[in-house]
């Protein structure tokens, strides 16, 4: 029997397996980094213990300081999560050796799974169907387009997708440099890609008894960088015929290596119903909960069990109802999914059923809170939203609802692409390829839920919000209205900004009320944080935070988050014409030019390690690099100049970075 268990995670995944522990009655441990300290995992666990460091290399990979870990602190049993260590075959021996419980497959398991080449030849021996590999070496135009893949690992890092065979080199030298930071593994393959598949799996448990569960499929289609945004249980594509099939073939791919625990197979399907293997993962999944939702199983309660020697059930329990779930990102669609970092000044999701457990409603699975910094070391994955309701069309609408209504300051996100998704008639229509994002164009989904219109309410209601705030912190006169003059004169100004777009506030408390220029709005009630107008005959409520010069309004309409500019502009803080900027936090992993060297437009200059993936910096004209300022393993923060790219011409420099 397991008595104190620790998991060898962060953030949601180590939440979600303390919540089950603590309703089995068993004793939790957290490890931390240096930036996770303050995590409310750390908080929630009975015993933590620290891995000095930051980086993933120096805490979380450290097999080593995992198992002292749980050795100090007394914990009989490691969870891997998922990530991290958790497909690592060497660390599942490393607790064995210990004398320590598994919560996973066998080792032996991991490592005929670990590798993505191997594991596609043991499936078709098993009779799998696969998509066969390709030897990067010797692919021909006939081949593309192809995927490089890393053959360790997963989660979207060390893909690259490949249309011309001028882009292979670059690829498969990024995929391996990504790979090889990711999983300490650089290896990489290619297989035929397919343009337009659903990406399916099956979840799968078994036990030591020889029973194996398929326990209902999920689809996984709506993807970026290769790594999926929305996931849903049961799939809008698979009908019982194909339910069927792809069962059998997952309970084939854990019979052949002799699978114990939780596990996911994931196919392929093409347009023609026709599926192909893709990887098999030996843990549990981002996504586990919208099966857990349809179910009614736990699954981290299972993954106990099996630890511990129960048997399975003869058989799994039906599906009912539908499942979806979003993953909420830290990062900006619109300017090339840019993982963002900040703090989040409120992070609130209303009407929240429940948190780590399933059940019909709303289910909030997240490793922050308010007051929570996003950092730069890991995976910018604010929460899991999930709904479960008799339909599909009853989840997506009760989803989009609740993060549409979401409070979330201090960082950009991607919510309100998600949003777009879940209302997009495609997507109700169960129109869920791959090729989503293409199909229906990135600019249009990822366009913000707030309308120019709401923008400019936005900032009237920031501006009085803002003015309530002054009188009341005021020394004196606190009764009278912000900007009170006995004799009529020019009104108050303010000007906001959201992203390119910059909107004037004038407007004057006077004894008739809102005298505000352009809008037909009455104010109803103003305080430092809520501002209630009646625009049109409509009476519409907007709540305002601030948080530096940013204030961010919620309202019905949408949410908006307006920086303050400041009355007077600081020349010094002008950058150079030409001058390429971080535009997120992270380490220069490499440079591809040196200064005084000639650049094509598209070029790249160097990559940023950030958030576990690469984000290459190019070269925006034609020109010469005039300066290189930064250096390999070099930590920049957001605006750092990273380079300088002059008109080969001229001595003027060009351009903007990516």
């Amino acid at each position: 029997m397991i008595q104190n268990l620790l998991v060898a995670n962060r953030g949601e995944i180590a939440r979600r397996v303390f919540r089950t522990c603590r309703d089995a009655g068993i004793g939790t441990v957290a490890v931390f980094s240096d930036a996770d300290a303050a995590a409310p995992h750390v908080r929630e666990a009975d015993a933590a213990v620290r891995l000095p460091g930051n980086a993933p290399s120096e805490t979380y990979l450290r097999a080593e300081l995992l198992v002292k870990a749980a050795a100090d602190s007394g914990a009989d049993a490691v969870h891997p999560g998922y990530g991290f260590l958790s497909e690592n075959a060497a660390f599942a021996r490393a607790v064995l050796d210990a004398g320590l419980t598994w919560v996973g497959p066998p080792p032996e398991a991991i490592e005929t799974m670990g590798s993505k080449v191997e594991s596609k030849r043991l499936m078709a021996a098993a009779g799998v169907p696969v998509l066969s590999e390709l030897d990067p070496g010797r692919v021909t135009e006939a081949d593309l387009p192809l995927l490089v893949k890393a053959s360790a690992g997963g989660g979207g890092r060390g893909m690259r997708v490949v249309r011309s065979l001028g882009e292979l080199a670059e690829a498969v030298e990024g995929a391996s440099a990504e790979a090889g930071s990711a999983f300490g593994d650089p290896t990489v393959f290619c297989e035929r890609y397919l343009e337009t598949g659903r990406h399916i799996e099956v979840q799968v448990l078994a036990d030591t008894h020889g029973t194996v569960w398929a326990v209902g499929e999920r689809e996984c289609s709506i993807q970026r960088r290769h790594q999926k945004v929305v996931e849903e249980a049961p799939s809008p594509f698979v009908d019982a015929a194909m339910r069927e099939e792809l069962f059998e073939a997952a309970r084939k791919a854990a019979k052949a290596i002799d699978y114990v625990g939780a596990g996911t197979v994931e196919f392929l399907a093409g347009p023609d119903g026709r599926f192909y293997f893709l990887e098999m993962n030996t843990r549990l999944q981002v996504e586990h909960p919208v099966t857990e939702n349809v179910t009614g199983l736990d699954l981290v309660a299972l993954q106990l069990r099996i630890a511990e020697g129960e048997r399975l059930p003869a058989d799994p329990p039906p599906t009912v109802g539908h499942s979806i779930e979003v993953r909420l990102y830290a990062e900006d669609p619109a300017a090339g999914w840019q993982p963002q970092s900040g703090t989040l000044g409120t992070f609130e999701v209303p009407d929240v059923d429940r948190t780590f457990t399933h059940g019909p409603g709303l289910r909030l699975d997240s490793g922050f809170e308010t007051g929570s910094v996003v950092g730069v070391h890991y995976d910018p994955m604010l929460a899991k939203v999930i709904t479960w309701a008799p339909t599909r069309a009853g989840a997506a609408r009760r989803l989009a609802k609740a993060l549409a209504a979401a409070k979330i300051h201090g960082v950009v996100t991607n919510r309100d692409l998600l949003v777009n998704i879940l209302r997009h008639d495609a997507f109700l229509a169960g129109e869920t390829d791959t090729a989503f994002f293409d199909r229906h164009g990135l600019a249009t989904l990822a366009a913000p839920l707030a309308t120019e219109d709401t923008e400019r309410l936005s900032a009237l209601a920031a501006a009085l919000a803002g003015a309530a705030a002054n009188r009341a912190s005021a020394t004196t006169q606190r009764r009278l209205p912000s900007g009170w003059r006995n004799v009529r004169s020019a009104g108050q100004r303010k000007v906001f900004t959201v992203a390119d777009r910059e909107y004037e506030v004038v407007y004057a408390l006077t004894r008739d009320g809102l005298r505000a220029d352009g809008f037909d709005a009455e104010l109803v009630s103003a305080e430092p944080g809520r501002v209630v107008l009646d625009v049109g005959g409509v009476r519409r409520a907007f709540e305002v935070a601030r948080h530096g010069d940013v204030s961010f309004v919620d309202s019905a309409l949408g949410s908006v988050a307006l920086k303050a500019e400041p009355r007077f502009a600081d020349p010094d803080a002008a950058l150079a014409a030409g001058s390429l900027v971080a535009p997120m936090p992270g380490t220069v992993v490499r440079l591809a030019v040196q200064a005084g060297d000639p650049v094509k437009a598209g070029d790249p200059l160097l990559w940023l390690e950030a958030m576990k993936m690469e984000h290459r910096i190019a070269a925006p004209a034609d020109g010469v690099v005039a300066d290189l300022p930064v250096t390999v393993g070099q930590q920049v923060e957001v605006g750092t100049i990273l380079a300088v790219v002059g008109d080969a011409r001229s001595d003027t420099v060009v351009g903007e970075a990516e």
